[in-house]
């Protein structure tokens, strides 16, 4: 954790680049003009944001007996929203420019009297309160008003009971959910960093009163290290707790982890303390107990909540930005994604030297092979110098290259991408040699 780190913008132009050239993210409805602040994941992104969301379900609900797995409704009734807070406090200060017309939070404004759209000078309006939810109609005709959730969050406060009763779990116990949420944001901005529609990967961690310091103190320490643990350095990552004019209104503490972007510190994950204010707001608003009986006190307590909330998409994109380097090889500039094999697109690339028949056939077969247990890439188009670059842009970790010799010893040869270190491996050795890397 580190604040001496230093931005680097022209990185961000670099990884934007290599985004669209080699099927990370595509501006969605490209061939229409675009459609602001909303992209695709192509083929190769897709797999990388797949990987990164299995990463965090490893490590939150598959490898613990306390968090238990959600996946709620997008749509809900205007009463959740109500309960939560959302309709009267999810809101963002506007102000539009007289002279140009274009709408700005007036929070994000770095020359509070300039325009950054036309450069007018103090020709804002009042500030005026926005708020972020998108409504929508629901059933036929003049259907009822609802909501696209803002956040994944209330859907596991608002089946606390089910889950807590289907799964015999008692506090300390989570929920955890991974889903589209939708926010109609002023102003976003940074490539994937801040749009309407983006994936959160959010845990509700329900704990006795007594015990929320505890473990509020635990999972700030536990998702720091866990994007440490896939790879990012942790020089370009630190944990600031907010202060109190950050707070939100459910919060009596949040931390958040922040990466180092090319423009600046930005928030990847926040950790909140949400205390007990939404399960008694939801047992108020809807008649039904929330709370829990501890049948070895004897005793009836509303659990206080620890909220790990973090961006799938913004993790992706600091993943690409921390992993991404170039560097000279033989005179040649070679462009590396330096990804943790857990997270990396494809794990591995089955590359037949030739095109001939004789080759292309076995090393299908190696494919069909590894395909059953890991993501993998068959390149047989091009040099296989230019292959392995390519591979290297879209951060493979290995290269196995079946060549003629395979057709005799029964081996390929696997390269490292990070070292270009090469080994002879027999081919029933292949899978549990590129398993072996992955714990």
């Amino acid at each position: 954790m580190s604040d001496g780190a230093s931005p680097q913008p022209e990185l961000f132009d670099h990884v934007v680049n290599l985004c669209k050239r080699r099927g990370f993210v595509f501006p969605s409805a490209e061939i229409y003009g675009g459609f602001r602040s909303t992209y695709d994941y192509g083929p190769v992104g897709v797999l990388m944001l797949r990987n990164v969301k299995d990463a965090w379900w490893r490590s939150i609900v598959q490898r613990r007996h306390d968090v238990v797995g959600l996946d709620a409704s997008i749509l809900g009734p205007p009463q959740v929203w109500e309960a939560s807070g959302h309709l009267t406090n999810f809101t963002d200060p506007l102000v539009d420019c007289r002279e140009c017309g274009q709408r700005f939070r007036e929070d994000s404004l770095e020359s509070g009297d300039v325009c950054p759209h036309c450069g007018a000078e103090k020709s804002f309006t009042e500030a005026r309160q926005f708020n972020l939810m998108f409504k929508t109609q629901a059933g036929p005709v003049s259907g009822a008003d609802a909501y696209l959730r803002p956040e994944t969050a209330q859907g596991m406060f608002i089946n606390f009971a089910n889950v807590q009763f289907t799964s015999r779990k008692k506090p300390p116990f989570g929920i955890a959910q991974i889903g589209k949420s939708f926010r109609n944001e002023i102003t976003p901005g940074n490539f994937v960093f801040r749009t309407r529609e983006f994936e959160q990967m959010e845990m509700e961690y329900f704990v006795p009163p007594d015990e929320a310091q505890k473990w509020y103190d635990y999972w700030c320490g536990e998702r720091l290290d866990w994007y440490v643990e896939l790879g990012i350095d942790p020089g370009l990552l630190r944990l600031r707790p907010h202060g109190d004019d950050e707070l939100s209104h459910y919060s009596s503490e949040t931390s958040d982890v922040e990466f180092l972007f090319p423009w600046g510190w930005g928030e990847l994950e926040g950790i909140a303390n949400r205390g007990d204010y939404d399960l008694i707001q939801h047992a108020d608003h809807s008649g039904h107990r929330l709370d829990f009986f501890d049948q070895a006190t004897n005793t009836r307590y509303v659990p206080h909540v620890i909220e790990p909330a973090a961006g799938a998409t913004r993790a992706m994109m600091a993943f690409l930005i921390a992993g991404y380097r170039t560097e000279m090889v033989r005179d040649e500039e070679r462009t590396v994604l330096g990804l943790h094999p857990r997270i990396a697109p494809f794990v591995a690339a089955v590359l037949p030297l030739s095109r001939k028949a004789e080759l292309i056939e076995p090393a299908q077969k190696l494919f069909s092979e590894l395909a059953e247990h890991f993501n993998t890439d068959f390149d047989e188009t091009q040099a296989i110098g230019k292959r392995y670059r390519r591979q290297d842009e879209i951060g493979t970790p290995y290269c196995v290259t079946y060549d003629f010799d395979s057709l005799d010893d029964g081996a390929v040869t696997i390269r490292d991408r990070d070292t270009m270190d090469q080994v002879r491996i027999p081919l029933a050795g292949v899978v549990p040699w590129i398993q072996a890397k992955l714990v």
